[in-house]
């Protein structure tokens, strides 16, 4: 169940231009609550009179790096130019509305909210919540913008990322979600599978007699996937020529089987998935620049594990729960823990599952995977160091932060912020066990998050 959004006023206080917003908010089915920083926060309002860096760090904050919704809405007579909204949107904001009036402000706000939700009705929805594991911010980002597409429209989807992503489980998603074509038929072909003399058939189908060894007439992957959804897996291996040919069909639903005159139609959603970069083989002349913007009507990057090492843990207890069942309260011991996520995945989430088969295969009796189970290949040559927390994606932010001239005070205090809200946030809420995470005493923790709350000003 969704609780009410928050709204947050900040500037000068003007009571009068705060109540008519509240009134026209309410009257328009969105009643709100006053922001409390010391709970847990989902999606809420900023409304604000005036811009500065206050602002902009304050909407990082409430919206946790982007992972909360945040609307933010100047009030009348505020001013908001282009680079604003664009550094408002940088900062975390989900959308930057421009004042018109407190009615057709209240219309949007509904209506974005209400889109939301119903994307994160989907998100918890057993079809995703059973597949596709995680709840890292680029993970959940990742599937908030392909659960409303598959939802919300009919676009063809191209999905780039590496091998093991879990692109084909994605492509699943988007057939599932779609209210036009999940009772149809999902017809997979893998591209790396087909052998060129055959490619045709494959897709068109064939009459009787229109190749050797073609003794009966049939049908091809268009046919099976008319009123579905065709997944071409591996898309970039396609040849040029076939290429072509699957430009006409994409364009304008219609075919010919090989050995016939006759046209067939057939409409079907498309969804292609790809471990290259179709931009650099279009420069090399081996994907062709049309095919490419017809099958990517949205493009999606899915995020490689190392992207989202928040979530390697709870994925490992989804695959040991599926390999051992029976073992109740399937879980990894500390040392385990710690080894999975300094372990690198070069083939991603398969690499991961493969590693859970092979430790679940050695673990015997009740209790936790110790260090015991895993492989003696996978045994490190050395205890792992406490300095391996340092991934290579924390020094390409502090470097990119010293690139635009920040600071090493601004850099610590973000560096201190961001573990707090993590730690905050994994605690739900929760200070005392923040604090013995941070290392610092409750009052400690205390008395920076109210003097952060202070610094940001606003009711």
């Amino acid at each position: 169940m969704h609780r009410e959004p928050w709204i947050h006023f900040c500037g000068p206080k003007d009571l009068v231009a705060r109540q008519a917003i509240l009134d026209s908010l309410s009257s328009h089915g969105v009643v709100t609550r006053s922001l409390d920083v010391n709970a847990p926060s989902d999606e809420g309002i900023v409304c604000f009179s005036s811009i500065d860096d206050a602002l902009y760090e304050l909407v990082r904050e409430l919206s946790h790096n982007r992972d909360k919704r945040v609307l933010a809405v100047p009030v009348a007579g505020a001013q908001l130019d282009s680079a604003q909204a664009w550094r408002l949107m940088l900062a975390g904001a989900s959308d930057v509305f421009r004042w018109s009036s407190a009615s057709e402000m209240a219309e949007r706000v509904k209506a974005r909210f209400d889109r939301w939700r119903a994307v994160d009705e989907l998100l918890q929805s057993p079809t995703v919540q059973k597949n596709l594991i995680g709840g890292s911010p680029a993970w959940r980002s990742a599937l908030r913008q392909i659960v409303e597409v598959a939802r919300f429209t009919d676009a063809a989807v191209l999905l780039m990322g590496e091998s093991g992503t879990g692109k084909e489980l994605i492509g699943r998603l988007v057939h599932e979600l779609d209210p036009k074509v999940s009772g149809s038929e999902l017809v997979i072909v893998d591209c790396t599978t087909i052998a060129p003399e055959l490619s045709g058939s494959e897709f068109f189908g064939h009459e009787r007699g229109a190749f050797t060894g073609a003794v009966g007439a049939r049908d091809g992957a268009f046919a099976d996937a008319h009123g579905g959804t065709l997944f071409l897996d591996e898309v970039g291996e396609l040849p040029l020529a076939l290429q072509a040919q699957l430009l006409r069909v994409v364009q304008e639903g219609t075919y010919k089987r090989v050995g016939s005159n006759a046209w067939q139609r057939s409409q079907f959603r498309l969804v292609s998935a790809t471990n290259r970069n179709l931009l650099q083989s279009i420069e090399n002349g081996h994907f062709r620049h049309d095919l490419y913007h017809r099958i990517g009507g949205w493009i999606f990057r899915v995020p490689p594990l190392h992207e989202r090492r928040e979530d390697i843990v709870p994925l490992a207890r989804h695959f040991l729960a599926t390999f051992l069942p029976g073992l109740a309260e399937a879980d990894f011991d500390l040392p385990v823990r710690e080894y999975l996520l300094n372990r690198a995945y070069p083939g991603n989430v398969r690499d991961l599952r493969q590693l859970i088969a092979r430790i679940s295969s050695r673990h015997v009796g009740p209790g936790p995977i110790t260090i015991g189970d895993l492989p003696d290949d996978e045994h490190p040559a050395n205890a792992p160091e406490k300095e391996s927390w340092r991934v290579p994606e924390f020094e390409r932010s502090i470097a990119q932060a010293l690139s635009l001239g920040i600071g090493l005070k601004e850099i610590s205090q973000a560096a201190a912020e961001t573990a707090t809200r993590i730690a905050m946030q994994e605690e739900n809420g929760n200070l005392r066990n923040a604090a013995r995470r941070l290392g610092v005493t409750d009052r400690a923790l205390q008395m920076r998050r109210a003097a952060r709350r202070q610094h940001n000003g606003g009711t």
